[in-house]
């Protein structure tokens, strides 16, 4: 699968600098144990293929990393990153001990990409997301990217294509014994990949999310 690039803003810088699994052995703290667990455990769509990729180790002292794609058939249509960052002391800046991190990007119509609503759609996406499930969370930030690619020379027969991408950063509400419900997330989060990639949504009558036209036929892999 594709997997995300990139820095992200905030709290989120250097989320490239992946350089090992993360800590996720016995030494751990509990509650980060626990909350990596429910990530691995989490049942989703079967169109969204999620898999542990390494984390970050400059973030924060403890962090998992999982990388996702949107796949129909042979074809990609979204992919993206998650990361869960624990501070045991906790972060001034996150308000808690937990911070979950995100980069989701897909590819877009370039007539869409001129949309003046479409960054504030894309925001709402991710939102509406987190509270379609009931989840509380707190200190959102973020950015919604707009990026358009011409080609030339030997690759002038491409079409020219645009991409959106979303990164972002919150803090989960800790729930018993100090544990987000990590699992929840990864599935607002799944439900985002689902939206930005064009699926339906996986629950009839959800009308917490603003959609857009069809976006551009999904690229190969």
């Amino acid at each position: 699968m594709a997997a995300a690039q990139g820095r992200l803003s905030d709290d989120a810088g250097g989320m490239d600098e992946a350089k090992g699994e993360g800590h996720t052995d016995s030494s751990a703290p509990p509650a980060f144990r626990a909350a990596v667990e429910a990530l691995r455990t989490a049942r989703l769509r079967p169109q969204i293929e999620v898999d542990p990729t390494p984390a970050p180790q400059r973030l924060a002292p403890y962090a998992y990393a999982l990388e996702a794609a949107v796949v129909d058939g042979d074809q990609d249509l979204a992919d993206g990153r998650l990361i869960l960052l624990h501070e045991p002391a906790g972060h001034d800046a996150w308000r808690g001990t937990f911070r979950l991190v995100t980069l989701v990007r897909a590819e877009l119509e370039p007539e869409m990409a001129s949309d003046p609503l479409l960054p504030e759609v894309c925001w709402s996406w991710l939102t509406g997301a987190l509270q379609a499930r009931g989840l509380t969370y707190g200190d959102p930030s973020g950015t919604v990217t707009r990026a358009g690619s011409h080609y030339f020379g030997g690759l002038s027969p491409r079409p020219p294509a645009s991409q959106i991408e979303i990164r972002a950063s919150w803090t989960p509400r800790e729930g018993l014994g100090g544990v987000p419900d990590t699992a929840a997330h990864l599935a607002s989060w799944c439900d985002l990949l689902a939206q930005i990639a064009g699926l339906p949504p996986a629950a009839p009558g959800d009308a917490s999310v603003v959609t857009l036209p069809q976006r551009r036929d999904p690229q190969s892999r």
